[in-house]
Order: C-alpha cells, then structure tokens, then sequence
C-alpha cells in the first residue's frame, strides 16, 4: 500500500492552512499539512491586527493570553496635513497577536485534532492525472517525494507557486502593493489602546501607513504602497511625518519584515478538479486595510466543510467544488463589494481631497457614529448599518460626490 496518502494535503502552516486542517481533522478528513520552513509562524510578515468580533465568529476569541500583545478601542487617522480624526469605543473591538505564538496555536489545535505536520517540506509542484490534482511533489531532505490525496488545498500564501497550475487565475497586479512590517521601541507619546494610521501619498502612495502600540512599550510600526521602495518610506514616515515624526523620530527598529499584499478581492475561481485555494493565495483579503487572517479563515472554514462533502460523495470534480466559491460569495460577496469601491476611492483621491474628508468627519461627528460599528472585517454590512441612522445623510452625500468625481 503506498504509505504518502491522505485525504487532503493542506499546503502551508500558516493560518488559514492550519483552520482548514483543523476543520477538516475534525470533521473526520486524514490531512497532512506541508510547511516548507522549519518552525511554524516564522518568518512573520505581518502586523497581527485583528478584529475581536471577526474572531468571535471563528470561535477563537478569547485567545490564550500569550498570544494577545494589546487591545485596542479606537484609532486615529491622521491626515497628510496632520488633520485628525479619531473614533474610540466602549471596550476593545481589535487585538494584536504574537504572530508566531498565534500561528502555532493555530497548529496545535489541528495538531490535537489529528493532523500531520511535515516541516521543512516544500511543494515544489502538483501531481495532476487526467485533468485533475492528484497530490503534491514535495522536497524533503534535499529529495523529492510524491504524495497523494483525493483533495489539495493551496494555503501558501501570496504569491501561489501552484495556483496557476491547478488552472487558476493570476492576481490583478495593480491591486497589489508592497509592505513593511517592523518592530520598535522607544516610541514616544502614543495612546496605548488606540491604533494610529497615517495617509498620504508622500509616505504611503495608493495606501497607508500604521502605528500599533504593545503592552511592553514598543509598537508595530509599518506601511504599504503602491511606488517606491516601502523602506525607504518607512524610514521617510518615521522621520518626516508632522504627526509620525514625534512619536517615531528616536524610534530604533529591532526587525523588519518585507511582504506583498493584494487588494483586488477574491480571484474568480478558486478551485478546480481536486484543489482548492484558500486565504492569500485566493486574494481573500480586505481591500480597504489589506487585512486577511479573519477573512481568510472564514475562506478556509468553508473549504473545510465543502472538501469534506467531497470526500464523503466521492466527487472532487470541477462542478462539484464550485460550491465553495458560491458559498465564499454568499459570505464576503457584499462586503467585499463595498470595499473595493472604497478603495477605488481612496486610491483616486488626491491629498488634499483625503485632507478636506478627515476635516469632514472631525466637524460631523462621524467619530460618533461609527460607534456603532464592531466588525471591522465585514465592512460593508457594518457601514449599511450606520448610514441607515437619518443623522448620517449629509456624510451619505459627501462621500457619494467623492467617489463619483474620484470616477470621472
């Protein structure tokens, strides 16, 4: 009988690899999940900024007390001609995770529920017979070896070495912008349950730039844009910015961290005969923040229960596995929606436009407002529920007269 079999073979230890794992394992699916580094959540490439409800929905929150670096009840926007607005809550609606401590919680609970970890194992390719993934050829100690599995599922991340040879879609190139993450300390005058974002196309061209403080004293610091060379940027916020430059300016950086992030929404087809794709590598990810770990994950809870359906009829078909990106669509389809006009938005907006609009929400009180606002990973369903409130009308016309002339 040949030994390197599964049901599924997960590609990637990372998040939303190891949810999907841990779904399927418990369902009743033998899954063997292929991490080509050595140690799981390492090398970390990102902030860990995650929404409190987004979590709840996933049925992780709370998390270990380990994992969880600080709480947050608001932030601070802060204009490119240091405007400022700020909208602050009750009680905590976002955390911030130990990346590594997270991503191995992640795999403990899959690991307890039965699944193989391989590590050090790198796939270098799909095994595909008649049209469809049969399995993986992964490199262990400096030797390839072939595995089966009725199901693979791509949770590599971005960018995907193999969703293009399981017949999938490229990501769209100009929804992607690059990164930085780092590390810091000696930060000065900072809220420490307040999350501060920085605009302005002089520090973070087609993005934005982030402050997040740690229970320790030290901050997450980092950027993304759409030109120019992300840490240079950095280096350029941390120095130069009105508002940054005095919280940053004698900051030292102990790490950093260079990533890619995609803002075009889901790819189209995230499946085909015997494979799915889930999280990054799908494009699951918001494209007004550039968050995806919750939305990711609820990709993955979804691939979970969709493959297990296969599993237990025999069919890992085409047609069959469609399922999962009908029922993906169900979930994100509106919010996404929303959130890629916003960020088309954003992205057409000139300074002094996204000035005007942060003194806009200053002076009516949208801090207010937003109040209502928990989940700030399903965006779009969130922001109905305000602009229903009759008080945000003028807001309602505002915002519309931004995106139509941003779109002319």
């Amino acid at each position: 009988m040949y030994e390197n079999v599964s049901d599924v073979i997960v590609i990637g230890g990372g998040p939303c690899g190891s949810f999907t794992a841990a779904n399927l394992a418990r369902l009743g699916a033998d899954v063997t999940v292929f991490e080509e580094h050595a140690k799981i959540g390492v090398p970390c490439h990102c902030a860990g900024h995650l929404g409190v409800e987004g979590l709840k929905h996933l049925g992780l929150y709370p998390l270990p007390a380990d994992v969880v670096e600080n709480t947050f009840c608001g932030v601070i926007f802060h204009s490119p001609m240091n405007e400022e607005f700020s909208v602050r809550f009750e009680s905590p609606v976002t955390c911030t995770v130990n990346r590594v401590l997270f991503d191995k919680h992640l795999a403990g609970m899959a690991e307890n529920s039965g699944v193989r970890y391989c590590l050090n194992s790198r796939v270098e390719s799909l095994i595909i017979k008649e049209d469809s993934v049969k399995g993986a050829i992964v490199r262990q100690d400096e030797k390839n070896e072939e595995y089966l599995a009725k199901i693979v599922i791509d949770a590599e991340g971005m960018p995907s070495k193999v969703l293009r040879q399981a017949g999938g879609p490229t990501l769209n190139r100009r929804m992607v912008v690059n990164g930085v993450h780092a590390e810091v300390e000696n930060v000065r005058d900072i809220k420490s349950d307040m999350v501060e974002v920085f605009l302005g196309n002089d520090y973070a061209p087609g993005f934005y730039a982030w402050l997040i403080p740690k229970s320790d004293g030290n901050a997450k610091v980092g950027l993304a844009a759409k030109t120019g060379n992300p840490k240079k940027l950095l280096q350029r916020l941390m120095t130069k910015h009105p508002a940054a430059s005095k919280k940053l300016s004698n900051a030292r950086i102990l790490q950093t961290a260079f990533h890619p992030i995609t803002l075009g929404g889901p790819i189209p087809k995230p499946y085909s005969s015997g494979f799915l794709a889930v999280g990054d590598a799908a494009s699951q990810v918001k494209p007004t923040t550039g968050g995806g770990v919750v939305l990711g994950m609820t990709c993955a809870k979804t691939a979970a229960e969709v493959a297990f359906e296969s599993l237990r009829r025999n069919d890992f078909s085409t047609e069959f596995l469609s399922a999962y990106q009908r029922r993906c669509e169900g979930i994100l389809g509106f919010d996404v929606k929303i959130m890629l006009r916003i960020r088309r938005m954003l992205n057409a907006m000139s300074d002094s436009k996204i000035d005007s609009a942060i003194d806009f929400c200053a002076r009516h009180g949208v801090g207010n407002a937003l109040q209502k606002v928990r989940d700030i990973d399903f965006q779009g369903k969130s922001l109905l529920r305000v602009l229903r409130n009759p008080g945000m009308l003028p807001v309602l016309f505002y915002f519309s007269y931004l995106y139509v002339s941003a779109n002319l």
